[in-house]
């Protein structure tokens, strides 16, 4: 290793983007020095791989979850006997097959967390280092000082924004003063999230996709039996993975073409898988590489109206469940425990029971209409806010975003989706990509559209890494990411 330092490079935030950057990075420049700044004390496992129960699986078999490290995922699954012992319902599921077992989501953050932990160094030259903080505010007025909650500050050449996915949002709405109830728990993945919610307490869930299949499925392993409403505009659930079958690729040729001519041609594909004995979710993996090609080459106005209205079709089908967590989620909606709803929400009323009798009880009733019409009520103890995380960053108040945003420095996106960005770079608000202001993960999903799974986050962080390693700073790449780019993205998210 170099005794001298070429560049500093600061990332913000330790989870699976942050993390698999820093390691690719100084894999690839040994003689920089890469600070990895998270507030959290485990290094590599973020929300998706930290906050999670044993009930939570990865959405992938663990040969989709080869992200270009040494050992393997499936390696290191073999190797580590803890590892392997954890695998055996997995491997039970998928025939004795590792590579298309899906692994507990806790595995892969233990497995990320290793490759960070042997990576670290000390002291003040070259290497990965770990700077414990939460990042505020950022200087850049000459270089680039970023300040932490704690009064330190770190200068660095280069900065990278990998914060991952956000807290969710409050929804909006009537009776809006339930958000500020202590009934109500605003983010399901905070520690102490669910440690008051009883075993008999009716359950409110706000959103019916994977987050509200997590809460449930982790609120039913803690011992709940009450009952559990989740609901959501449409009621749509998340799809489920099928094995087998393989279909060819289709959406490139058809490119450029309107969200809608792309939605007829999927349908007329899914008919022809289905008609021949294969799978539709082949069809769904088949157009995976080209989509971030067809996101670029939608206008705005298009964009809107993809989000508006097949986007919940494209997500359940898109973001699928594991077998044996689709497995559970339908044995808890059989039991009658939980019950999905289509509705909007009307109002919410305090009924002024309290508990303190000690009495099992509903402070809160929630009026909502059903879907196609007709007036409903819930009593409920606890409402849990599963409504995914929080995109708008025009909103959003986090100190160092919320800094960013408000000294020009990045551009939230007009659809609310993250910053805007260009080859990774932030772009400010006289439209400049900069060459020292970056982006991954879900805060680039303006430009990728699709940028939550393993496989593009992977490809993203191996461009950006390429792009930094370079000796002199370069403008953003004019090529546009084509699907060969994806080669084999394979199934599920």
């Amino acid at each position: 290793m170099a005794s001298t330092v070429a560049r500093t490079v600061a990332v913000v935030g330790g989870g699976l983007s942050g993390s698999l950057f820093a390691l690719k990075l100084i894999r690839a420049r040994p003689d920089f020095r890469v600070l990895l700044v998270e507030s959290g004390r485990r290094l590599g496992r973020g929300i998706a791989y930290g906050a999670c129960s044993p009930q939570h699986l990865l959405n992938v078999p663990v040969s989709r979850m080869e992200v270009g490290l040494s050992p393997g995922f499936g390696a290191w699954l073999s190797g580590d006997p803890a590892a392997r012992a954890a695998m055996a319902p997995a491997l039970v599921e998928s025939g004795g097959d590792l590579k298309a077992a899906f692994a507990p989501r806790a595995l892969f953050g233990r497995y990320l967390q290793a490759h960070v932990t042997r990576a670290l160094t000390g002291g003040a030259g070259p290497g990965l280092i770990a700077v414990r903080g939460e990042a505020v505010r950022l200087d850049a007025a000459g270089g680039l000082t970023l300040r932490l909650a704690d009064g330190r500050a770190i200068e660095a050449d280069q900065l990278v924004l990998a914060t991952g996915n956000l807290p969710p949002r409050a929804p909006g709405g009537p009776g809006r003063w339930v958000y500020d109830s202590p009934h109500f728990i605003p983010d399901p993945w905070a520690v102490d999230a669910l440690d008051d919610v009883g075993a008999e307490d009716p359950v409110l869930l706000l959103g019916t996709g994977l987050t509200a299949v997590d809460i449930a499925l982790k609120l039913a392993a803690q011992g709940h039996r009450g009952r559990t409403l989740a609901l959501s505009r449409r009621g749509l659930t998340p799809q489920v993975h099928a094995d087998g079958g393989a279909w060819p690729s289709f959406l490139e040729a058809a490119l450029p073409a309107s969200p809608l001519a792309l939605s007829r041609l999927i349908r007329r594909q899914v008919a022809a898988a289905e008609a021949s004995g294969t799978p539709w979710q082949r069809v769904f993996d088949a157009a995976r590489p080209a989509i971030p090609a067809a996101w670029r080459g939608w206008t705005a106005a298009q964009r809107r109206r993809f989000l508006r209205h097949a986007r919940p079709h494209w997500d359940v089908r898109r973001h699928r469940m594991a077998p044996r967590v689709a497995a559970a989620f339908h044995a808890l909606l059989a039991s009658g425990r939980l019950e999905i709803a289509a509705g909007r929400i009307t109002g919410y009323r305090a009924t002024g029971a309290d508990g303190s009798d000690g009495a099992r009880v509903a402070p809160i009733e929630v009026d909502y209409v059903a879907r196609g019409g007709g007036a409903r009520r819930f009593a409920a103890a606890w409402v849990i806010n599963c409504t995914g995380p929080q995109r708008d960053l025009s909103r959003c108040g986090a100190p160092l975003l919320a800094g960013l945003r408000e000294s020009g420095l990045a551009t939230p996106d007009a659809l609310g989706l993250g910053l805007e960005t260009e080859d990774g770079a932030l772009v400010d608000r006289s439209r400049r990509p900069s060459d020292r202001l970056f982006a991954l993960g879900a805060l680039t999903c303006p430009s990728w559209w699709e940028i939550v799974a393993v496989p593009e986050i992977s490809v993203q962080v191996d461009r950006l890494v390429a792009r930094l390693s370079r000796a002199e700073r370069q403008a953003p790449d004019s090529h546009p990411l084509a699907a060969e780019d994806f080669l084999d993205l394979g199934a599920g998210i």
